[in-house]
C-alpha cells in the first residue's frame, strides 16, 4: 500500500515539474508539432507499434480522431476525450490498423474542416455601410467617369 502511494506521488510530482513555457496537453493522445500542427497516434493493444492518425489544424480534430481509434480498439470502456461524440452504434467488423486509421482520419478531417470554416467565418470583419455595394443597372448605358461625353 505504501509503495503504491509513493509511486502515485512521484507521478504527480513529475507532472508538476514541467518546464516553464511548456503547456500541458489539452487532450489525451495528441501532441503539437513545433510548427503548430496537432498530431494524433495510438498504440495498438499488446503491441509496441502505433497507429498514425494524421496531423490536424486544431487540437479538437486530433482528439476526435484519437477517440474514434481508441473506441474501435478498446470498446466502450476506453477513456475518451469526447465520449458524447463517439458513435457507439457503429458496427465494427474490421479492426485492422488500416481500417481504424481510415475511420479515425475521416472523423478528424471532418472536424478539422468544420473548425477551419468556423474560424474563417468568425475572422471576417463586420460589414460597414461603406462596404455596401450598389448593384448596377445593367439596362443603363455606362456614364463617362471624367464628365466628358
Amino acid at each position: 500500500m505504501e509503495t503504491e502511494f509513493r509511486s502515485n506521488t512521484r507521478k504527480t510530482e513529475k507532472r508538476k515539474q514541467q518546464k516553464p513555457g511548456q503547456e500541458e496537453k489539452p487532450y489525451r493522445g495528441i501532441r503539437m508539432r513545433k510548427w503548430g500542427k496537432w498530431v494524433a497516434e495510438v498504440r495498438e493493444p499488446k503491441k509496441r507499434s502505433r497507429i498514425w492518425l494524421g496531423s490536424y489544424s486544431s487540437p479538437v480534430a486530433a482528439a476526435r480522431a484519437y477517440d474514434t481509434a481508441v473506441f474501435y480498439l478498446r470498446g466502450p470502456a476506453a477513456r475518451l476525450n469526447f465520449p458524447e461524440y463517439v458513435d457507439g452504434e457503429a458496427e465494427v467488423r474490421d479492426v485492422s490498423a488500416a481500417s481504424i486509421r481510415k475511420r479515425a482520419t475521416e472523423v478528424g478531417a471532418r472536424v478539422d474542416a468544420i473548425e477551419t470554416a468556423l474560424h474563417r467565418v468568425s475572422a471576417l470583419p463586420e460589414p460597414s455601410s461603406s462596404w455596401v455595394l450598389k448593384k448596377p443597372d445593367l439596362n443603363k448605358y455606362p456614364e463617362p467617369e471624367n464628365g466628358e461625353e
